[in-house]
């Protein structure tokens, strides 16, 4: 069975159906690109599978390493092994970057009935995590995404997920509002982390992050469905062609 498992996935928010019958699979080891037109529900299934509580299922599945998680609390499926790199992500004031990543450390370990990370383990493994995803050593001291930039609330996105190695890693347009260097740092950093023990949800309605990191498959969103599904080759093709000739023929049958 595959890490991630979405079947037949209903979603609204409020009174408006969002996703509509959404199927999607992503195992260890796959980097998976989920593509589609602003509005067309690619964000709302992020949330859904990390359980946001202002989202309705109304009908499917959601299935994480084989259990059932439709109705997990967030905290829950994070624990688990499920993480998200947000588009927006929040400033927490009061609370330093080192504070905030060992009590995210510490969390996980006692889902696992693990004792607390000792401070000099958690130094090194930051230190380590830092390096490879290039974000400076001056970043530990200062309050979390408070007055950061919008390139480096990115790099604390990647340098949370190489610091957690999660089982699944949803990137929620991590590349928005990128200029070239600091995409090139964020690719390079979820390059970094990727491997055999991590699967990886991409989702953008760019192509230029799917030039960096090379997905081995790529879904197209529309009206709240998967319409689409190919392999990196389709990232070519939609940059070539936009989403027009995939768009077009479902207007008209509908």
């Amino acid at each position: 069975m595959a890490e991630l498992e979405i079947r037949n996935l209903h979603v609204r928010a409020g009174e408006k159906e969002i996703l509509r019958g959404v199927e999607l699979s992503v195992g260890r080891g796959e980097i998976h690109a989920l593509m589609g037109p602003n509005g067309s529900g690619k964000s709302t299934l992020a949330n859904a599978v990390m359980g946001h509580p202002m989202l309705e299922v109304t009908e499917g599945q959601v299935y994480f390493g084989g259990q059932d998680i439709t109705e997990s609390e967030p905290d829950e499926r994070a624990r688990m092994g499920l993480f998200m790199a947000f588009q927006y992500p929040v400033a927490v004031p009061g609370v330093t970057v080192t504070k905030y990543l060992r009590t995210v450390l510490n969390a996980h370990r006692e889902a696992r009935g693990e004792q607390p990370i000792p401070l000099r383990e958690f130094r090194q493994s930051v230190e380590a995590a830092m390096k490879l995803t290039n974000v400076p050593r001056e970043f530990s001291s200062r309050y979390l995404n408070e007055g950061f930039s919008g390139g480096e609330k990115k790099r604390m996105e990647i340098l949370q997920l190489a610091l957690q190695r999660p089982e699944l890693a949803i990137l929620d347009e991590t590349d928005s509002g990128l200029d070239i260097d600091a995409l090139r740092v964020v690719a390079n950093g979820v390059n970094a982390v990727a491997g055999p023990e991590m699967g990886v949800l991409i989702i953008t309605h760019y192509q230029r992050i799917l030039h960096l990191v090379q997905p081995s498959h790529v879904h197209v969103m529309y009206q709240g469905r998967i319409v689409k599904e190919g392999g990196p080759e389709l990232v070519d093709e939609l940059e070539a062609k936009g989403y027009g000739w995939i768009t077009e023929g479902l207007d008209q049958a509908a």
